[in-house]
């Protein structure tokens, strides 16, 4: 009989292919997607069809480029949709008071940092978890987007403030290219800055991070601030796409832009994450729901997938973390 032997060489370039799949995974099965869409369908592949798709993530990659912070700090930001929303009123509040688009959206923005300011000093200097935190901000702010509105909807008359999120330059819409700006921002933040590597430092371990002289509270509130400011600012370009603002209690839009992060494979235990694994997921996502509709998959069915692909990336970072602290 005879024996292989396989050399730690060996042994370590296995492991070394292994790992690089597993840290690109989400970027194959995205690309395999776009492929069995491309073959499967005459539709998919149309610049209609592409653009609609890269204009319809665009808010969740604004939000989401942001909440990827906030979870590499190692907290949540429940209070996502509830700041889109009241952002989105103000804006329209502001725009029809004045006929000034530049006023509205910069209300919108401040709006929604405001409120990320809120959740930051709740979190970082009343210790409370961020989950429950930003849960209970969320009702708050939801009951201020009810009395913003006078409980009704909120419409600008004026159609051309849709241009500022629907208008195209280079085959793209507007609200696209700020998420474009809006990535790279971030991205330069979190991989290029002092703040980046104490974020890092501050979700991967925060007593060893503030001994070694990161000021753990301020990054956390900083994060928070950011996150509430890209909410508001997608609020602020969804008001102009619709030219609509209406209260509401509705938490779809973080569960969508959470699912874009964790599907991306940042880790919600913190200290590990990119903001480019947020773009693929939300564009993952995207592609999924797209290729259902194409095909016409019964949204029950729709749900159970995702459902099932939220809980695998839940799995799967569970696992890589694990593997790591074995090895």
């Amino acid at each position: 009989m005879t024996t292989t032997v396989v050399s730690p060489d060996e042994r370590t370039s296995s492991r070394f292919r292994l790992a690089g799949l597993a840290h690109y995974g989400v970027v194959w099965t995205t690309l395999g997607l776009f492929v069995l869409l491309w073959l499967t369908s005459d539709v998919f592949l149309t610049g209609a069809n592409l653009r609609n798709i890269v204009d319809q993530q665009s808010l969740i990659v604004i939000a989401g480029s942001a909440m990827t912070l906030t979870l590499i700090s190692g907290n949540f930001d429940i209070s996502v949709s509830a700041t889109l929303i009241n952002s989105s009123i103000a804006t329209a509040l502001v725009f029809n008071a004045t006929g000034s688009a530049v006023a509205a959206m910069a209300v919108g923005l401040a709006v929604g940092a405001a409120f990320g300011m809120v959740n930051g000093l709740v979190v970082a200097r009343l210790n409370i978890n961020s989950f429950i935190a930003t849960l209970s901000t969320s009702f708050v702010f939801f009951g201020i987007g009810f009395l913003l509105s006078d409980r009704s909807i909120i419409r600008i008359t004026d159609r051309d403030f849709s241009d500022i999120a629907r208008g195209r330059d280079l085959i793209l819409t507007n609200a696209s290219w700020v998420a474009v700006v809006v990535v790279l921002v971030f991205w330069f933040l979190l991989d290029r800055t002092r703040f980046g590597r104490h974020l890092f430092a501050a979700g991967g371990n925060p007593e060893a991070a503030r001994l070694g002289g990161v000021r753990v509270e301020r990054v956390v509130i900083t994060t928070f601030v950011l996150t509430g400011a890209a909410a508001g600012l997608a609020g602020a370009f969804l008001a102009s796409r619709t030219l609509t603002a209406q209260p509401s209690d509705d938490f779809s839009f973080v569960f969508s832009v959470l699912t874009a992060v964790i599907i991306g494979g940042t880790s919600i235990a913190g200290g590990e994450g990119a903001v480019w694994r947020t773009v693929v997921g939300a564009f993952f996502i995207a592609l999924l729901t797209n290729g259902f509709n194409i095909h016409q998959i019964d949204p029950i069915i729709q749900r159970l997938v995702q459902g099932s692909v939220i809980l695998a990336a839940v799995a799967a970072d569970n696992w890589s973390r694990n593997r790591g602290r074995s090895t």
